[in-house]
Protein backbone atom coordinates (compact mmCIF):
# COMPACT_ATOMS: atom_id res chain seq x y z
CA UNK A 1 0.00 0.00 0.00
CA UNK A 2 1.31 3.39 -0.96
CA UNK A 3 0.90 6.68 1.34
CA UNK A 4 1.43 10.08 0.59
CA UNK A 5 2.31 13.09 2.09
CA UNK A 6 -0.96 15.30 2.19
CA UNK A 7 -1.82 18.35 4.41
CA UNK A 8 -4.85 20.24 4.18
CA UNK A 9 -8.24 20.05 3.43
CA UNK A 10 -10.05 17.60 0.32
CA UNK A 11 -13.27 16.91 -0.75
CA UNK A 12 -14.32 13.55 0.09
CA UNK A 13 -17.88 11.71 -0.81
CA UNK A 14 -19.73 8.65 1.14
CA UNK A 15 -21.06 5.71 -1.43
CA UNK A 16 -23.42 3.81 -0.69
CA UNK A 17 -25.26 3.43 2.96
CA UNK A 18 -27.67 5.82 5.06
CA UNK A 19 -25.01 8.32 4.05
CA UNK A 20 -25.07 7.84 0.23
CA UNK A 21 -23.93 11.20 -1.40
CA UNK A 22 -23.04 12.95 1.58
CA UNK A 23 -20.31 15.41 0.71
CA UNK A 24 -17.36 16.30 3.00
CA UNK A 25 -13.73 17.83 3.95
CA UNK A 26 -11.04 15.73 5.34
CA UNK A 27 -7.95 16.26 6.17
CA UNK A 28 -4.73 13.93 5.90
CA UNK A 29 -7.15 11.11 4.00
CA UNK A 30 -8.51 9.22 7.05
CA UNK A 31 -9.39 5.79 6.27
CA UNK A 32 -12.07 4.94 8.01
CA UNK A 33 -14.84 7.76 8.05
CA UNK A 34 -17.55 7.09 11.23
CA UNK A 35 -21.38 8.42 10.34
CA UNK A 36 -23.72 8.58 13.23
CA UNK A 37 -27.70 8.65 13.42
CA UNK A 38 -29.45 9.45 16.26
CA UNK A 39 -32.43 6.82 17.34
CA UNK A 40 -35.51 7.71 18.91
CA UNK A 41 -35.16 5.99 22.74
CA UNK A 42 -39.13 5.34 24.14
CA UNK A 43 -39.57 6.62 27.67
CA UNK A 44 -35.67 7.72 28.13
CA UNK A 45 -34.65 8.21 32.03
CA UNK A 46 -34.03 12.02 33.19
CA UNK A 47 -29.44 12.65 32.57
CA UNK A 48 -29.68 12.77 28.77
CA UNK A 49 -29.34 9.20 28.02
CA UNK A 50 -29.27 8.22 23.86
CA UNK A 51 -28.42 5.69 21.35
CA UNK A 52 -27.22 6.47 17.78
CA UNK A 53 -26.67 4.17 15.23
CA UNK A 54 -23.17 3.84 14.09
CA UNK A 55 -21.64 3.41 10.35
CA UNK A 56 -18.87 3.11 8.75
CA UNK A 57 -17.23 4.20 5.63
CA UNK A 58 -14.00 2.84 4.20
CA UNK A 59 -11.54 4.96 1.70
CA UNK A 60 -11.37 3.74 -1.55
CA UNK A 61 -7.22 3.82 -2.40
CA UNK A 62 -8.14 3.23 -6.11
CA UNK A 63 -9.12 7.49 -5.94
CA UNK A 64 -6.05 9.18 -5.56
CA UNK A 65 -7.56 12.90 -6.59
CA UNK A 66 -10.62 14.67 -5.03
CA UNK A 67 -13.34 14.29 -4.77
CA UNK A 68 -11.74 10.97 -2.61
CA UNK A 69 -14.22 7.87 -2.33
CA UNK A 70 -15.59 6.55 0.71
CA UNK A 71 -17.34 3.09 0.61
CA UNK A 72 -20.03 1.99 3.33
CA UNK A 73 -18.91 -1.05 4.80
CA UNK A 74 -22.22 -3.19 5.31
CA UNK A 75 -20.31 -5.37 8.08
CA UNK A 76 -20.24 -2.25 10.09
CA UNK A 77 -21.74 -2.69 13.50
Amino acid sequence: METTEVTGWETAVLDGGPADGLRMKVSDRPRVIQVTYPCQVEAAPPGGIRAEAVYLYRRDYTVTSEPLRYGFDIASP
